[in-house]
């Protein structure tokens, strides 16, 4: 099971770069997993994107309301005190389930490098973000934030 935040492996050296969308179509987005079936950190850290992360034990969450999120208002800034690359974004929108209560073990923001076509091989994991687990109760409003230094960094 994901047991913290990490940058992934493939990452590592490019995930500022990413956050500064250099492209004309692409965009951050949150995938969220269940935590049944996920795969500990060492192994998920190494997966060069999100299909063959999917094709794995790990699923991502199904529960209605259910919805993979684009990430808005992303910040990339270096942070030469901290000597490390901050990215940040705003908090996503709520997410209110209306099924079968549902238990996430991972927040994956993911990389699209073109949001008008590609499917998960396109989808490049930048940073799992949950510490823990979270669950989407049944009928209950979840509304997630963003740590407030940044959603992840990159040093």
């Amino acid at each position: 099971m994901a047991t913290g935040p990490f940058v992934f492996n493939i990452m590592k050296g490019k995930a500022g770069y990413y956050a500064t969308l250099p492209a004309t179509n692409d965009a951050l987005i949150l995938v969220w997993l269940k935590s049944a079936g996920l795969e500990a950190d060492a192994t998920l850290q190494d997966y060069d994107n999100l299909s063959v992360l999917l094709a794995a034990t790990n699923d991502e969450c199904d529960f209605t309301g259910y919805t993979r999120r684009t990430l808005a208002s992303v910040t990339s800034t270096v942070d030469d005190t901290g000597n490390q690359w901050v990215v940040d974004a705003a908090d996503p929108a709520t997410y209110t389930n209306t099924g079968t209560a549902q238990v996430a073990g991972a927040a994956i923001v993911c990389y699209d490098d073109d949001t008008t076509g590609g499917t998960d091989t396109n989808l490049i994991p930048i940073a799992q973000l949950l510490t823990g687990t979270l669950s989407f109760d049944q009928n209950v409003t979840t509304t997630i934030q963003f740590n407030a230094s940044g959603i992840y960094t990159a040093s």
